[in-house]
């Protein structure tokens, strides 16, 4: 039974780090060859900043979010518009979901995505009502796109971040997480277990989403795949989640880390519970 289990988490998993890392290419190029028109429209005052900085974290891994918080700490982006790219974004576990299941992955990004758009503006109304001043601790400064050549593009980009940064550490957790969701669907009704106490499934996803790395959130993403959790605890789960897009305003500031993951919990209880209550 355990070679059987290890043997399908092993062909799976190849299978869809394989197309993770397809993905991570075809979205780091897009990503380096629109960064200036995307900052450009992003500095624009009004509903724009919410939008893009939405639309950046809806982007599948982790370069939305280090984007957004990089005009954050140069004071381009407002704390509303760095929570709603929160909210949006589902770091590489985005890549394992459009890989195991594209049509809900389209719908649930659908859905962070307006969700970013919606609870941005109104986290920023709060935070102006509680007179929080952002990045206290940041030296801003001017936020400048460098051009990069083929070289350093490969180098840089290909080997050193997707390959060497992400690729084996996703690998890792996609087997050793199938390899468990397959021995515990052979040994314990985990469906049962899910349908049994909801609401510690529910909360656990909403817990497990502020932790910085993308790897444990995995799990919820596999667990869907398997039918063994309902959509709102996958919905609830991606938006308490952002991989690890957070951890470069970690280095700026403590304390506007710690609100921004306090925002997204929130929001994650509120329309992951909306949806739980909904039958979904």
């Amino acid at each position: 039974m355990l070679l059987s289990a290890l043997k399908e988490a092993l062909e799976n998993a190849i299978e869809i780090t394989l197309l993770v890392f397809l993905m991570m290419v075809i979205v780091d190029f897009f990503n380096v060859r629109t960064r200036g028109m995307l900052l450009n429209l992003i500095q624009k005052k009004t509903w724009r900043p919410y939008f893009l900085a939405s639309l950046l974290g809806v982007i599948p891994g982790c370069f939305g979010s280090f984007m957004a918080v990089t005009m954050y700490v140069h004071g381009l982006l407002g704390f509303g518009a760095l929570v709603g790219n929160m909210v949006a974004a589902t770091g590489d576990a985005a890549f394992l979901m459009i890989s195991v299941y594209p049509e809900v992955a389209v719908i649930l990004f659908a859905i962070l995505f307006v969700a970013g758009i919606i609870f941005g503006p109104i986290t920023q109304f709060i935070a102006n009502r509680l007179h929080f001043v952002p990045c206290k601790e940041c030296q801003l400064q001017e936020y400048h796109a460098e051009e990069k050549n083929v070289k350093h593009y490969f180098t840089e980009h290909i080997w050193h971040h997707i390959i060497k940064e992400h690729l084996l550490r996703v690998f890792l957790w996609i087997i050793g997480t199938l390899f468990i969701i397959n021995l515990a669907m052979h040994f314990w009704d985990l469906k049962g277990f899910v349908q049994a106490h909801p609401l510690w499934v529910f909360f656990l996803a909403a817990l497990t989403g502020l932790i910085p790395d993308s790897g444990p959130n995995f799990v919820f993403a596999l667990l869907f795949g398997q039918g063994a959790i309902p959509f709102s605890v996958l919905l609830t789960n991606s938006i308490s989640q952002d991989g690890h897009g957070i951890l470069p305003l970690l280095s700026y500031t403590v304390r506007d880390t710690v609100y921004v993951k306090l925002y997204c919990l929130v929001i994650s209880l509120i329309i992951g519970g909306i949806a739980l209550l909904l039958g979904f």
